[in-house]
């Protein structure tokens, strides 16, 4: 992949971004498969939502987007759309897991 600093064209730029988005559609999807283990280990749908933790993976994020130079409001929001779809998954996967041990 081009570096950012290298490009020279808006095709460069969009190249870049694209092939940004897919590696960050891998992670993401690796994230939700841990959200995949979270609801086959809590044992109580009510542990699914822990405000506590979502705080601090907010806050992480935007640590981490600081120590990386991008701007901590834009992984603050970010990742407050991300953890809200992360714990909606993580419910209907808790949900489907329960099921079919009921059956």
């Amino acid at each position: 992949m081009i570096d950012p600093f290298d490009c020279q064209t808006m095709a460069d730029v969009r190249a870049g971004v694209d092939e940004t988005d897919r590696e960050l559609s891998v992670l993401i999807a690796r994230r939700f498969r841990f959200m995949d283990a979270a609801a086959r280990i809590k044992p109580l749908r009510d542990a699914v939502r822990e405000e506590r933790r979502k705080a601090q993976v907010i806050e992480n994020a935007a640590t981490n987007a600081t120590a990386n130079g991008w701007p901590a409001t834009a992984a603050t929001d970010l990742w407050e759309t991300l953890v809200e779809a992360s714990i909606a998954y993580e419910f209907a996967a808790f949900d489907k897991i329960r099921a079919s041990d009921a059956a």
